[in-house]
């Protein structure tokens, strides 16, 4: 294994953890994910299919390139993360197809059942599961932050040893 392949490999393992243990939890655990939860999962696809062409590559110059995106999927992922525990918190709205939603409007019981139909099985704002107090979508957010400082160390050990 060579250096060059080393980094992917690492965050293409780290992006195959996270969307296994998220896949685990739904299949095995019980747990249903709500839209915000499915849509955190999409970086880590990305991810998994961005590193995977950083393993085979094995250049110098696609591994930094590989990394410099993955750097970038890291903070989108670190964001929907910081998003959705804003939703779980009420601290931020929600998308309404999966917070609850207003059924104030509804003038007639046709209205409600349309208003309820329309809205999510799982809300977004209630936090189904939780570690020492952090929610799924807290812990996407930290392990999203932790290797978004790992990719820009390697990123910058990369770049330095270009120089």
């Amino acid at each position: 294994m060579t250096k060059t392949r080393l980094d992917p490999l690492l965050l293409l393992v780290a992006s195959g953890l996270v969307v296994g243990a998220a896949l685990l939890s739904e299949y095995v655990g019980g747990l249903v994910p709500c839209e915000l939860c499915l849509a955190e999962r999409w970086p880590y696809y990305i991810l998994l299919a961005l590193n995977l062409g950083g393993v085979l590559a094995g250049n110098p110059r696609v591994t930094r390139i590989v990394l410099g995106l993955s750097a970038l999927v890291f903070l989108v992922s670190a964001g929907l993360g910081a998003y959705h525990v804003g939703v779980e918190q009420h601290w931020i709205a929600g998308p309404t197809a999966c917070t609850g939603g207003d059924t104030a409007g509804a003038k007639s019981i046709e209205d409600l059942q349309k208003l309820l139909l329309q809205q999510q099985p799982v809300r977004c704002d209630e936090v189904q599961w939780s570690l020492v107090g952090i929610s799924l979508a807290g812990w996407n957010f930290l392990i999203s932050l932790a290797l978004l400082v790992f990719t820009a160390s390697r990123l910058r050990q990369a770049g330095a040893r270009s120089a």
